[in-house]
């Protein structure tokens, strides 16, 4: 691995772990078993790798959620695959935690992935949720965009609050009771298929 690559994933553990003020150029360099000079040979300062750090998560996160929204099945069943996949709720989210830190959000350049990505992920949610709201897959009524604005905050909450009690169960228990209230319902499946025109 370059020096760069080796500099930007010790920074991607880093902020994940310790947040951008817990992370100092010098954990950064014994991290990535780099040098001062080789540090800003590649990067202006702490600042210019933070921002490479924080796109890579970021265009990471968006990879992973993508191949599960995107993935076969009904809409129900890829958000399903979206909210169980494996995660390290314990760690947080590795983009969603960056928005707790005051460095991170009063900088426009290192929040503007962040936002981005978030945004990104609300605009797919909804996308799924109309279409499985037009295939009668859900109840008539929802709103795809605040449907999946709810989603996402809750994906996040569980984060926190699982974080906040130590165990993962409180991650689990919101994502489930998340999908109870997503699940499709046999009635709706069926004025779907009896409400169609022939």
């Amino acid at each position: 691995m370059s020096t760069p690559e080796r500099l930007i994933e010790a920074t991607q553990e880093l902020l994940w772990e310790r947040g951008y003020v817990g992370t100092s150029p010098k954990a950064i360099q014994q991290a990535a078993g780099a040098g001062q000079g080789s540090m800003y040979h590649h990067f202006a300062g702490k600042p210019d790798l933070a921002l490479a750090a924080v796109s890579r998560t970021s265009a990471e996160m968006r990879e992973t959620a993508g191949r599960l929204l995107d993935g076969p099945g009904s809409a129900y069943e890829r958000i399903s695959a979206y909210l169980l996949r494996e995660r390290e709720v314990l760690r947080g989210c590795p983009v969603g935690r960056l928005t707790m830190d005051p460095e991170v959000v009063a900088s426009d350049a290192l929040r503007a992935p962040v936002d981005e990505t978030i945004g990104w992920l609300r605009e797919r949610l909804a996308g799924i949720l109309q279409e499985g709201l037009d295939a009668g897959e859900f109840a008539p009524g929802i709103v795809p965009r605040e449907l999946a604005a709810t989603v996402v905050a809750t994906v996040q909450g569980g984060y926190v609050l699982a974080r906040a009690s130590g165990s993962a169960d409180a991650f689990d228990s919101a994502v489930r009771g998340l999908l109870s209230l997503l699940a499709p319902h046999a009635r709706h499946a069926r004025h779907a298929t009896t409400d169609r025109p022939a």
